[in-house]
């Protein structure tokens, strides 16, 4: 009888598998749990942050909860940006004169009249100097003036038209201190200068407050900021001589407020359909949630709800006409919110925004879970991805026990195989 190395292989094969059966399945388990749980925990970890980040983004930069806004009796002649503290009124504006940069142009100028001299260029009381030694070209010119460290805020450029170039310097910014002055040491400079033609004049802003004849404010730029306590005004176009000035009236935006509002209820409700989804208790409507009955949502959760009812401020959502339903997301009552916001603005913000309230309150708890150092999913997710580590590790030493098992099957069955294929040769002899 033939030795069948194929039939040695498979007993070998399964009775080793055998042997390691009840470990690998054992070790599959706890990887399968394992990833299922890591899985939750990250997709719980992402929906905190989530909720935190935009909870955050509510008053970043200081941004408020209350919006106001301003409405124009014309457009085009100015835009406004208004903030949370502006003083609701009815203001009048009359545009004399808008603000602008200066600009001339030097003609006539050519790089023969390079390569010797100095110049120095001044703004707004400061002043910066270029040396026109080896300055050959008109191009060099203008890089060296664009190029000084100590530059107050000139630009120069070349404009060719026909044939000809000329050097134009630009100031930066606005307004008539911001006037360029130059004086140099080239004749040929010099000359261009003096003879230069103006393009742009520096001058104010120059805008009446009360209308036509009425209070005169100037400013270096068309942004007014502040023009009004948490107002400034962005103007554009000028009046004519006995045209109706612009009335701006600024008021409360109830609508965007009420959009800002809604934002945090759809995050915070977005969240909690996160916590329902990880710790469905499964049955026929679903299948079980990873992390069902979970202490770390419990917490989670028992802490939300409670700072959604807690005063900050004497205010509570509550009195806003926000509240939990059942199931522990965010409805907004519009007729309460409204009637709430219209007789108290003041109270829904400090509700919201001031030091150590809602939004900060909501950011220092959920940090303990969200940091990156040293927060409850971090440590969860280290230790699962440590499980996991055990796991591979068993896994491992599962297949050394299989290699060993393996091994030694094989060699008793080519044994065996051996022994009686020289039976059957035996017999053969005496048959």
């Amino acid at each position: 009888m033939a030795i069948d190395s194929d039939y040695v292989k498979q007993m070998a094969t399964q009775l080793a598998s055998y042997e390691v059966q009840s470990a690998q399945l054992k070790a599959q388990r706890n990887q399968a749990a394992y990833k299922a749980q890591l899985n939750a925990v990250t997709a719980l970890d992402t929906a905190l942050k989530n909720f935190k980040s935009a909870a955050s983004g509510l008053k970043t930069g200081g941004s408020s909860m209350l919006v106001n806004s301003a409405t124009f009796s014309k457009e085009g002649i100015a835009t406004a940006t208004v903030g949370a503290k502006a003083v609701p009124g009815s203001y009048q504006f009359f545009v004399k004169q808008l603000a602008s940069a200066h600009q001339q142009a030097l003609n006539g100028l050519t790089d023969a009249d390079l390569g010797s001299g100095s110049l120095t260029l001044t703004q707004d009381g400061k002043s910066f100097d270029v040396d026109m030694t080896g300055i050959a070209t008109l191009a060099d010119l203008a890089k060296a003036i664009n190029d000084k460290a100590d530059n107050t805020g000139v630009k120069a450029a070349l404009v060719r038209s026909n044939g000809s170039v000329s050097l134009v310097l630009s100031s930066e910014k606005s307004g008539a201190a911001n006037e360029i002055g130059l004086s140099s040491s080239n004749g040929a400079l010099q000359g261009a200068w003096d003879n230069g033609q103006l393009l742009s004049a520096a001058k104010d802003a120059e805008v009446y407050l009360g209308g036509e004849g009425g209070m005169k404010l100037t400013n270096a730029s068309n942004t007014f900021e502040n023009i009004i306590d948490g107002v400034s005004l962005t103007f554009s176009q000028v009046h004519q001589s006995g045209e109706q000035p612009l009335t701006v009236d600024i008021g409360q935006d109830q609508k965007a407020t009420k959009e800002k509002a809604q934002s945090f209820i759809t995050a915070f409700n977005a969240l909690m359909g996160s916590f329902d989804s990880l710790t469905a208790s499964g049955g026929e409507s679903g299948a079980r949630g990873a992390l069902a009955g979970d202490s770390s949502v419990r917490s989670i959760e028992s802490m939300l709800n409670q700072l959604i009812r807690t005063p900050f401020g004497g205010k509570t959502l509550m009195d806003y006409g926000i509240v939990a339903d059942r199931n522990g997301k965010l409805t907004i009552d519009s007729a309460r919110f409204e009637k709430a916001i219209a007789s108290d603005p003041e109270g829904f913000d400090k509700l919201f925004g001031d030091k150590g309230n809602l939004l900060d309150s909501l950011d220092k708890n959920l940090a303990v879970y969200t940091s990156s150092v040293n927060g409850v999913m971090k440590n969860r997710k280290d230790s699962l991805n440590s499980m996991l580590r055990r796991v591979d590790d068993q896994f491992d030493s599962i297949q050394k026990q299989y290699d060993l098992y393996y091994g030694r099957y094989l060699k008793q069955y080519t044994s065996l195989m051996q022994t009686m294929a020289a039976m059957e040769q035996t017999y053969g002899m005496f048959a």
